[in-house]
């Protein structure tokens, strides 16, 4: 099995974080006409993806060659995320969001992109030295998952 470099790992984090920007503006345009509310959190979740993508590029640049210490088993690890359902790849996750025209649907799927993401990050931070810079963005990930949740409670009695 191929193994993943450190700046393999912080380049999918990268496509990730670009790959939810394109979502969450996608869905902030689908639903800009009907749902202010959920327009606005859409709006604000791609906002944040695009500033994580500045940070996980920098990131990337401050890496050294050198693997962090039992890489290869953090490796696998990491491939099996990118290989699960809720990860990168026309045919995962996303191609279901895109097709989303519900507002609690697509804040569900959202949640379940968060939390992934979020698991992928705490791997990425414990594998890197400048572990500050992934903190930032986990702090940001999670408060993602609280707007979403708060959205899919208050919400969900309505429906």
């Amino acid at each position: 099995m191929t193994t993943f470099s450190i700046r393999e790992v912080i380049e999918m984090a990268v496509r990730t974080e670009v790959l939810g920007n394109s979502y969450y503006n996608e869905l902030a345009t689908k639903f800009k006409g009907g749902n202010r509310e959920v327009y606005e959190l859409f709006t604000k979740l791609a906002d944040a993806e695009k500033n994580h993508i500045i940070a996980f590029t920098a990131l990337k640049e401050k890496v050294s060659e050198a693997e962090p210490e039992n890489w290869q088993e953090v490796s696998e690890y990491m491939r099996a995320f990118v290989e699960s359902a809720f990860f990168l790849g026309k045919d995962k996750a996303m191609l279901h969001m895109q097709n989303v025209a519900d507002p609690l649907n697509a804040v569900g799927l959202a949640i379940g992109f968060e939390k992934e993401t979020l698991l992928y990050f705490y791997t990425i931070r414990d594998a890197v030295k400048e572990k500050h810079i992934v903190e930032e963005i986990i702090e940001e990930e999670k408060h993602h998952i609280v707007w979403l949740s708060k959205y899919k409670a208050d919400h969900s009695a309505q429906h």
